[in-house]
């Protein structure tokens, strides 16, 4: 959605790194937004975007307005049943409605072999593969890792949002997947108590109003009874630091 950091400029690369054409598409798409959130004061810098584009050496910029994409008698929407309902969807009624749709026109306007996507919506990712395995969309996600700044905070354009102080205490979302990462080295496989653990953290900082902690299974995001030997988990955090709200996740690998 634009206001590009290091993140998106490592999809980028991997992309150049994989296909013969690298296409960015940049789109505020309203109908993932909920009444009251930051649709209009949603960073937004296209001389900025485009000059770090052509640094990066991008073949193609696909940047259509709001009227191209939705016509005045718009009514078609794709929608993803279950996974859409659960976390980001239960907070967000409706936001994976709006991803889901302006993904699949934007696959249908492009046309591309391959699609790049960050973990750190890791929820997304697992909507857009349901909907790509669903409608048959001939293309191959690719998930690259999350991209964090020096102290460990996932890079996303809305931390331009966070005040100086408010700064430092969002890295109570890093270091609680260190904690996660850390219970689970020693042994526990108990997703409840380890998402406790978090909770307690989380809620010590007196600016985090916190959505949701979840740990589920990387392949199919279901909720364990507890954690196998072989297998990978998404530990998920949502969490407002004042009135920014962010999403960070890590793998637990067991």
């Amino acid at each position: 959605m634009g206001f590009l950091h290091e993140g998106h400029c490592s999809l980028i690369n991997r992309s150049k790194k994989t296909a013969d054409i690298t296409i960015v598409s940049i789109f505020v798409n309203p109908t993932q937004f909920m009444p009251g959130e930051d649709l209009e004061k949603y960073p937004r810098d296209f001389e900025r975007d485009k000059n770090i584009l052509k640094k990066e050496n991008v073949d193609y910029l696909f940047f259509p307005e709001s009227s191209e994409i939705y016509l005045n008698d718009y009514q078609t929407f794709v929608e993803v049943d279950e996974i859409s309902s659960r976390l980001e969807g239960k907070f967000r009624p409706n936001h994976f409605k709006g991803v889901s749709t302006i993904v699949a026109i934007l696959f249908n306007c492009i046309s591309p072999d391959y699609v790049f996507f960050g973990q750190k919506d890791a929820q997304q990712v697992f909507v857009i593969k349901q909907m790509v395995k669903d409608l048959k969309y001939n293309l191959e996600i690719i998930v690259c890792p999350i991209i964090r700044e020096h102290d460990g905070l996932a890079m996303s354009s809305r931390n331009i949002y966070l005040t100086s102080k408010e700064r430092v205490e969002a890295l109570v979302l890093s270091s609680s997947l260190k904690l996660a990462a850390k219970m689970v080295k020693k042994g526990e496989r108990m997703p409840d108590m380890i998402c406790s653990e978090i909770i307690n953290q989380i809620n010590f900082v007196k600016s985090s109003k916190l959505d949701y902690v979840e740990i589920v299974e990387e392949k199919n995001f279901l909720v364990p009874h507890i954690m196998e030997k072989g297998k990978k988990y998404y530990v998920l955090i949502a969490c407002r630091i004042g009135s920014t709200r962010l999403i960070d996740n890590a793998i637990l690998k067991i």
